[in-house]
């Protein structure tokens, strides 16, 4: 029902800022600026990235909130009391598989967005990528969704409907499309205490979902900073040659709604490079053929890659062109301890790592150890191993 009342003419923007930060506040805790970008129509996500002097890689997140603020933290990017960047002008890279196994998976989207502001804003950068769950997700595969990640949307949609209830109380306040038109009220042979959160997930997370359009179109699937490669899975000769600023933008054009239900092949079959394990499972890597895929891409020294846990936490093969950063660190998929992998100028790698078994074992990259104190504010008795492998 439309107002009347002649005032209400000049409340749509001030009443549509306010309701988007009400939902926003409800679903996340989180409050976001009115205009976090001043630009309204923002160039395409770049590809290719010049080298910064410290850059950071972050593996798979799997829904679990408290473990990823102790990863962000450990790498000195966020003050996990506050969720406030304190990276300054470090780049990090997050390579995907935020979604699915745990149960916060929309207030992890909700925070890595809001640290993207905090970062740009400090002159440095939080990128994120496609995993293979983020493309599931938009494909409706909820295979891995746990019980606590459907209540969680269910959540959420019932504060987005709120929203949209409130917005049309003022005439002349555009209200956006409803998102569930279309989405399935029932589900034969699942039980009906999950319905609404599998009808809530699916209208988020299809193509151009309020989710969707929101969060996942900020991902890029590849990403080339300065001489390191970051992709989920992993990228062979067809995936080069194809075009790697063509698969980003293609990827973007499909996560909003632009190209079909369906996803580009590239990230659906077994060579895709959100499912690929090639040069991430076991040691027995295939050098050579990751030398000539690395060759392809001018100025290529590395790959840096999750999907494929490592239970003996961030490694690398070939001589360190490959890396594998997913420790499998939510309690949803192996609970391990917080790591990251850090690359300063371009040269030096470093493992910051929270784990004590490291000094028990060796594993890869070999190189010089270092011991500090560790973060107190993430394991307390335990030290942080820093080792320092020249690239």
């Amino acid at each position: 029902m439309e107002s009347s009342d002649p005032a209400c003419e000049k409340l749509p923007p001030i009443l549509s800022s306010f309701v988007d930060a009400f939902v926003d506040f409800s679903v996340s805790g989180l409050f976001f600026p009115s205009n976090p970008s001043p630009n309204p129509d923002p160039a395409p996500l770049p590809t290719r990235i010049p080298a910064p002097a410290r850059l950071v890689a972050i593996g798979d997140l799997h829904g679990d909130l408290p473990k990823t603020l102790q990863t962000l933290s450990l790498a000195g990017l966020v003050d996990p009391f506050s969720a406030r960047w304190t990276g300054g002008s470090a780049v990090a890279v997050q390579v995907g598989d935020v979604l699915d196994r745990g149960g916060d998976e929309l207030r992890l989207l909700y925070l890595l967005q809001r640290l993207k502001i905090d970062a740009a804003r400090a002159g440095g950068s939080l990128l994120t990528l496609h995993g293979n769950h983020e493309i599931m997700n938009a494909e409706g595969d909820f295979r891995f969704v746990t019980p606590a990640g459907l209540d969680e949307f269910r959540s959420w949609s019932f504060w987005y409907r709120s929203g949209l209830s409130m917005k049309r109380l003022c005439g002349g306040l555009e209200t956006p499309r409803d998102p569930f038109k279309g989405v399935p009220k029932s589900f034969p042979g699942v039980k009906q205490e999950y319905w609404e959160g599998i009808r809530a997930r699916i209208a988020a997370l299809r193509p151009n979902g309020p989710i969707a359009a929101r969060f996942l179109s900020g991902n890029q699937t590849v990403l080339v900073i300065g001489d390191s490669v970051f992709v989920h899975g992993g990228l062979i000769q067809e995936h080069i040659e194809y075009g790697l600023e063509k698969i980003n933008q293609e990827v973007k054009d499909w996560i909003m709604g632009q190209s079909g239900r369906q996803s580009p092949l590239y990230l659906r079959d077994r060579n895709a490079v959100v499912w690929l394990r090639r040069f991430s499972r076991g040691s027995n890597c295939d050098c050579a053929h990751l030398e000539e895929v690395l060759a392809m891409i001018p100025g290529a020294r590395r790959m840096v890659m999750g999907h494929t846990i490592q239970e003996e936490g961030i490694n690398g093969v070939c001589e360190d062109r490959a890396l594998r950063v997913d420790v499998g660190l939510s309690k949803g998929c192996g609970n391990g301890l917080p790591e990251v992998l850090e690359i300063k100028n371009g040269v030096q790698l470093r493992i910051l790592t929270s784990n004590p078994l490291y000094l028990k074992h060796t594993r890869q990259p070999v190189g010089k150890e270092d011991m500090k104190e560790g973060l107190a504010i993430l394991v307390s008795e335990n030290r942080l191993k820093e080792m320092e492998a020249k690239a």
